[in-house]
Formats: C-alpha cells, sequence, structure tokens
C-alpha cells in the first residue's frame, strides 16, 4: 500500500532546469494549493542561480546531495533522458516519488530497473504523457472506447518537425545514444505512445531510420511500418529535417465506419471526423481544436492534476512506470530492426 498525503501540501524538487522544466514550474504555481516547491537541482550554475532566484528556493549542483538534505515528497526528473534510470532508482531508495519526463529511459533493461526499485521502495513512479490529455486527443480516445470505427483498418502517424544543428550543438548530450536518442526516442516520443495507448497491443514492428542532414549520432529521419494484434496495419513517418519550421504532429485512423485526422503542428487540429453514426459530442470537435506554437502542448498541468489526486489517494496513475514501459518497448524494438534489417516481434521478452 502506498501512504497518501492527505493535510498538507506535497513538496517536490525539480530536477534539471532546461527547456522542458518551465512546464513544470508554471505547473507547480498553477497548483500552488497542493504543491510547493522546496528545490531545484541542475549542474550549470549560471541556470542554477538564475532558478533559485526566480523561486526562492535552496538549489543544489548535486543530485545526491540534494535527496540528502531536502525533505520532499516528489522528485520531477527533467533531465538527459540517459540519466532517468539512476536518478530514478537513487529518489526511490531515498524513498522519494518520482515523475520523469519521456523517454523514462534509453535502454529497455534501464526502464524495468526504474519500475523495480519503485516497487521495491513503495514509492511511485510517474512517466509523463502529457498529450494524451489533449482535448482532441481525448475526443478520439472516446470514440475509439466506444469502438465507432468499427473494425480499424489503417492508421498514420507523422511528424514532421525541425531541428536545426545549433539545437543538437546546444548541449554534449544531445542527439547521442547513451543520453539522447534520436528522431523517435525523443522528438517523437510522444506520438510513439499514441499507437498502443489509442490502438492497443502491438504485435510486430518494422523500422527504417537515417542520419541524412544532421551531425549526430542517432537518426533525424526514419519510418515505422506497425501491424497491431487486431490485425490493424499501420505506419509512422518522422523527421527532424522540416524546412523551414515544424509543420505537422498528426495521426489519421480509417475505420470500416469511422474516418478521423487530427493535425496541425502537434495533434491540435481536428481536420476530418467521420462517424457513420453521430454522438452528442461530436459538436464538441470545434472547441475541442487549438492554436499552439508549441509541440509540448498545454497537459503538463492536466498531468500534474492527476500525480496530485494519487498521492492523496484520490485517483490511479494516468501513466504510471508500467504505463511508460510500453511505449519504451515500442521505441527499442524499433531501433532493433533498423538495426538488424528485420521485423521485430512484441513483446521483447517473455
Amino acid at each position: 500500500m502506498f501512504s497518501c498525503i492527505k493535510e498538507r501540501p506535497i513538496t517536490m524538487a525539480v530536477v534539471g532546469c532546461g527547456r522542458i522544466a518551465k512546464n513544470h514550474f508554471e505547473s507547480i504555481a498553477k497548483h500552488a494549493n497542493d504543491l510547493k516547491l522546496v528545490a531545484v537541482c541542475d549542474d550549470n550554475a549560471d541556470v542554477l542561480k538564475k532558478h533559485v532566484d526566480t523561486w526562492h528556493v535552496p538549489g543544489y549542483d548535486n543530485y545526491e546531495t540534494m535527496l540528502r538534505e531536502t525533505e520532499c515528497d516528489l522528485v520531477a526528473l527533467c533531465t538527459p533522458s540517459g540519466l532517468h534510470s539512476q536518478q530514478a532508482i537513487l529518489a526511490a531508495r531515498h524513498g522519494r516519488h518520482v515523475m520523469t519526463e519521456k523517454p523514462m529511459a534509453t535502454r529497455w533493461a534501464d526502464g524495468l530497473a526504474m519500475v523495480r526499485a519503485c516497487d521495491e521502495a513503495n514509492v511511485r513512479l510517474f512517466v509523463i504523457k502529457q498529450n494524451r490529455r489533449n482535448a482532441t486527443l481525448q475526443l478520439l480516445k472516446r470514440a475509439l472506447d466506444e469502438k465507432r470505427f468499427g473494425r480499424i483498418h489503417m492508421v498514420h502517424l507523422n511528424v514532421f518537425w525541425t531541428r536545426p544543428q545549433e539545437y543538437y550543438d546546444s548541449a554534449k548530450w544531445r542527439g547521442t545514444w547513451e543520453m539522447d536518442g534520436g528522431a523517435f526516442m525523443n522528438q517523437a516520443s510522444h506520438y510513439v505512445d499514441l499507437l498502443e495507448w489509442l490502438i492497443g497491443p502491438i504485435a510486430d514492428v518494422q523500422a527504417m531510420t537515417g542520419t541524412l542532414a544532421r551531425d549526430i549520432e542517432v537518426e533525424d529521419t526514419g519510418v515505422l511500418n506497425v501491424r497491431w494484434r487486431s490485425g490493424t496495419l499501420g505506419s509512422m513517418a518522422v523527421t527532424m529535417l522540416t524546412w523551414p519550421k515544424n509543420l505537422e504532429g498528426s495521426i489519421t485512423i480509417l475505420g470500416e465506419r469511422g474516418t478521423v485526422r487530427i493535425g496541425g503542428v502537434a495533434v491540435n487540429e481536428i481536420e476530418i471526423w467521420q462517424f457513420a453514426e453521430e454522438r452528442d459530442y461530436d459538436r464538441e470537435i470545434k472547441n475541442a481544436s487549438y492554436q499552439t506554437t508549441s509541440v509540448y502542448g498545454f497537459g503538463h498541468p492536466l498531468y500534474y492534476k492527476n500525480v496530485i489526486d494519487v498521492l492523496r489517494g484520490a485517483a490511479q496513475p494516468e501513466t504510471d512506470g508500467r504505463e511508460g514501459l510500453k511505449s519504451l518497448e515500442v521505441l527499442i524494438a524499433a531501433y532493433i530492426s533498423a538495426r538488424d534489417r528485420r521485423t521485430v516481434a512484441l513483446p521483447l521478452e517473455y
């Protein structure tokens, strides 16, 4: 049984103060009645000082020191992906709940180790999948759960974004196998998550990847074929080479009684919504679409709300460690397929 935090604010620390951390600080501020920031941690002295001055909390350049000296309930990991596993395991050993950005790890064994460590320490492991909270995708999920498509024949996703060389050069860990992963694992990770969350368990995958224009270890472009256990077929096309700016993040589903396409720069616009039978919530599709200049969407505060409710004992986690493993498994299978030039079946191990 997990202990509940009932009568006081949930205290938390943010580890890693880079570009995604902004969403976390904003979410903490929006939930000020339930959350209290008590520490920040970053190995860049200038970045650390800026956040200490902004949030008026102690700052640490050493993660383990922070865990020893700070009393906090929850640690949010906004660090390079290759560090998530060891940092989550260390937090669990100190009795702290863990919230990690995507991907939860860059290796399958590391993801499993995170889940195991949190289980053994009886702490929660949350894997952030904020795009699931998009109003557009919530409507799509409802339609799928209600089986409005009938048999689903074909699914396709596009992630046509741009990441210039300057982006990868901005930090040594970017574009590396160990710490980052490529276009699939990093930038398109949330879209890979949609494959299983929306459509169901995957039977096997085939992938081809290429490093076509960027000076990095990992892929900047790739394609993925997917077969679900239901027999549905699908595909995914990803590139970080779109000119001159981010173009599209989309999903198209073709079924025997329904066709839907959600596009925009980050699945933020319902472009096609057609079903053989109408439902009352179909009129909500125009209001569900929204404008955004950010590929991150606006789901972090909503994700935080679930985390708060879980730690208060009032809800079950939307995406815990085991849910996070599902998309990590697909990612690892895709990389194995691209490397070995073969079809890879799931699960990866029995």
